[in-house]
């Protein structure tokens, strides 16, 4: 009796759990050719410049992408609780119009900073921007429906689009709370050392004119002197961590600038601000002072 209960138990099918599923999507390498070309066709089409920084999210301070996502999915959803209570079907059409109008930019953003991710996040990303492909062209498709009088058709298109955008919006989830995709990877650093001054290093140990790394308790900072003028940020990138002391230094706008090494991202050195995306949350920056002996303090800018 025993035996029987535990073959059938073994000979049970095991449940994929989701994690495991798109743990598998970021893993295989299927989609990496078309991933390849299109990343590179949006990187060659935007260059550098305001209509890309405006894309990331950079004036704002955050991914741009999150805030349209949100506003489109909230016209479907409350479209489909429209249909469901046979409300006014004029309402629906409109929110359905404009779910459809947000959608453009909304994809516009999201396929800028999907172009500056990592491969395993792009895999993932990829599929995200499938669904939601899908999602607006079962809502076109609905909207055209209903424009023609078939309400009950249209509606039934506009449930499937609700469920593909919900997919997309899942697939979105991962991306931002599993894989880090648009967070600040450059956590403040204030909490993590005691207030006052700390001491560093002696300014002769630091090349001129050359970023170098160095560590204080837990953090790892860039480092760069310029001169008797020594200035400091966080090493590790906002937008994901890359090292920013492998980058290299370059004027923007008459300041000192350095860019990330792994995807472009330009901070003012004096102060940690963003000049340019990807990145579009500011390098945590120290106070430097040089005391006698030429030892270098610092302590977290406010």
């Amino acid at each position: 009796m025993e035996e029987t209960t535990r073959s059938r138990r073994a000979g049970r099918p095991r449940l994929i759990r989701s994690a495991d599923l798109l743990d598998g999507l970021e893993r295989t390498t299927t989609l990496d050719r078309p991933i390849y070309k299109i990343s590179k066709a949006i990187c060659r089409r935007l260059g550098t410049g305001r209509l890309r920084d405006t894309l990331h999210g950079v004036p704002i301070g955050h991914p741009l992408h999150p805030a349209g996502a949100m506003t489109t999915f909230g016209c479907w959803m409350a479209a489909a609780l429209l249909d469901f209570s046979r409300a006014d079907p004029r309402a629906s059409r409109m929110l359905i119009a404009t779910g459809l109008g947000t959608a453009l930019p909304t994809a516009a953003a999201g396929l800028t900073d999907w172009s500056a991710l990592h491969r395993e996040q792009q895999r993932v990303g990829l599929v995200h921007a499938l669904t939601n492909i899908t999602a607006a062209a079962l809502y076109t498709g609905s909207l055209l429906l209903r424009t023609a009088g078939r309400e009950r058709a249209g509606r039934v298109l506009g449930y499937a689009g609700l469920g593909a955008a919900s997919a997309g919006g899942y697939l979105g989830g991962h991306l931002s709370y599993r894989q880090g995709a648009g967070s600040n990877h450059a956590q403040p650093v204030s909490h993590l050392m005691p207030l006052g001054w700390h001491d560093l290093c002696t300014l002769k140990d630091l090349p001129n004119g050359r970023p170098v790394r160095r560590r204080l308790g837990y953090i790892d900072l860039f480092v760069l002197r310029l001169g008797d003028g020594v200035s400091v940020l966080a090493d590790d990138c906002s937008h994901l961590a890359g090292p920013l002391h492998q980058g290299h230094v370059t004027p923007d706008g008459g300041e000192p600038c350095v860019v990330c090494p792994w995807h472009g991202s330009v901070f003012r050195i004096s102060d940690g601000s963003v000049v340019h995306g990807p990145a579009t949350a500011r390098q945590p920056a120290f106070k430097t002072r040089l005391r006698q002996g030429g030892i270098v303090q610092i302590r977290p800018a406010e």
